[in-house]
């Protein structure tokens, strides 16, 4: 007996509901509460495909808790869980969007909880315009006592700010931060998410919920800027300048226009908000650079002294000129000084590997979630992400590892003219023959693109195998007169099926 499906509102309750976890002082502190029932789920669901790079994470894993040995107070033990839960929990979010995805899961059922999420930031942002000195005693922060709660890195999570901001400054510089506690986190957040919300665009083209999607991207600019973050910047620009490199090496000219639309969106607002000139005031009323400096600076030469374990934890001195502790600013320092350098090896060995199977995808949506992976890579020297927001990038490989992997089934409820791959050419694994991708026949219906990751693309004339059982694709043989090439049982769902040749071509 086939066991049952597994259910999206578990993620939709974790996602979806962030705002209201926010308001309670729960969001930090309740996100492996989550994790636990996603794990309880996957437990009672059975055996359960791992993604690719799981023993790798496990690995990292294991270093992290072998770390927990070098820490030296009490309270520090408590920080350290919550951290590991982060780490524990995304592993957990990734397995179970990749074997929703694997089990067939409508497209748009998985991505929504995700969007759910962008709304929740991209509302939270607008708040922090509008309401700059908001601040919040939430429950979690009264129900805790005052030796946790006064903690300095409990007492951001759970007395909750709309803006990061320095309260004795005669001209604050308000940055947008809920539902995080720095503004460093949420930029981190936006650079990550827009690529999965224009994953969702281009394979959904129906409903209520792609309008709103579509409307919050513009509005999603004005408080990002608000930011001042150049990381953010920096990770965004990076993702879009890997996915135009491969649009052009596949003559996707679709997706170049669209990546270009993006650019002139932000140059647009970028004309009513003059970001570069409020980067600009607050690098030169500020030492933030002289300041991450010197804290790298002594963080590597603490490093030294203890390479292979690191000191478990971040940690506060007064021989820096900043007022951050060791291991803070970046996570590429925070795994070195917490966790050691194998640590850290072990983590962008995972990062490359997601990035390398994810560079299988061939349509819109896949190559959007392809520049996770880049993204987080290209913050990881100033900014951290042991938070939510690990979350944020598993749930995104899980999806895309599993329509990679392939094969998918998934019901075909309508196709998307941003979906089909352009004409482009390319070498089939096998035949070692160029061919030309063919175009899919469409559907009657209206909706889901079949496949919006790994899309098996049949011959002109074939009918699309997405709509029926999720075997193998192997297509329809025609007439004599015009003979198709089907694909050895080892190809990938994802591939394109190598469409007939011209006559008088090579067979």
């Amino acid at each position: 007996m086939p066991a049952a499906p597994l259910p999206v509102w578990p993620l939709t309750l974790m996602f979806a509901l962030m705002p209201l976890w926010w308001a309670l002082g729960a969001f930090y502190l309740g996100w492996s509460v989550f994790g636990v029932l996603l794990l309880a789920l996957l437990v009672a669901r059975g055996r359960v495909p791992l993604p690719a790079g799981s023993a790798c994470w496990l690995l990292f894993l294991a270093l992290v808790l072998l770390s927990a040995s070098r820490l030296d107070r009490a309270t520090a033990y408590l920080t350290f869980g919550l951290r590991f839960g982060f780490l524990v929990t995304a592993l957990i979010v990734g397995v179970y969007v990749h074997t929703l995805v694997r089990e067939g899961a409508a497209w748009e059922r998985v991505l929504r909880p995700l969007g759910w999420y962008w709304l929740g930031i991209v509302a939270l942002g607008w708040l922090a315009v509008l309401a700059p000195t908001f601040a919040l005693t939430t429950p979690v922060e009264l129900a805790l006592p005052y030796a946790v709660s006064g903690q300095r890195y409990i007492q951001a999570l759970t007395h909750v700010r709309l803006n990061e901001f320095n309260p004795v400054s005669r001209a604050p510089i308000y940055r947008t931060a809920a539902p995080y506690p720095y503004t460093n986190n949420w930029g981190t957040a936006y650079a990550l998410l827009v690529p999965c919300v224009l994953a969702y665009l281009t394979s959904v083209r129906t409903g209520r919920f792609r309008r709103v999607l579509w409307l919050s991207l513009p509005l999603s600019v004005v408080p990002a800027f608000l930011t001042l973050n150049r990381g953010m910047f920096l990770g965004l620009g990076a993702g879009l300048l890997y996915l135009a490199l491969r649009a052009l090496l596949r003559g996707n000219a679709r997706l170049i226009l669209s990546i270009a639309g993006l650019v002139l969106l932000v140059w647009i607002v970028s004309l009513v908000v003059p970001v570069q000139d409020m980067i600009n005031a607050r690098v030169s009323t500020t030492d933030t650079n002289v300041d991450r400096m010197d804290l790298y600076l002594r963080t590597w030469q603490a490093v030294e002294r203890s390479p292979l374990l690191g000191y478990g934890a971040p940690k506060s001195v007064d021989t820096t000129l900043a007022e951050e502790p060791l291991g803070t600013q970046g996570l590429i320092w925070q795994i070195l000084y917490s966790h050691g350098i194998p640590a850290l090896v072990v983590f962008l060995s995972w990062l490359l590997l997601a990035a390398r199977r994810l560079a299988a995808a061939v349509s819109p949506a896949g190559f959007w979630l392809s520049t996770v992976p880049v993204i987080a890579l290209v913050v990881i020297p100033v900014y951290a992400y042991i938070d939510p927001n690990l979350s944020v990038i598993f749930f995104a490989v899980g999806a895309g590892l599993a329509a990679v992997a392939g094969p998918v089934n998934r019901a075909a409820l309508g196709p998307s003219a941003m979906s089909r791959p352009a004409p482009l050419r390319w070498r089939t694994r096998g035949f070692g023959r160029a061919a030309v991708p063919g175009r899919r026949k469409p559907s009657a219906r209206a909706g889901v693109a079949s496949v919006p990751l790994r899309t098996a693309v049949p011959a002109t004339g074939a009918p699309d195998p997405a709509e029926h059982a999720p075997s193998p694709v192997v297509p329809e043989p025609r007439a004599p007169a015009d003979p198709v090439v089907s694909p050895p049982p080892d190809t990938a769902v994802d591939r394109p099926a190598p469409e007939a040749p011209q006559q008088g071509g090579t067979p």
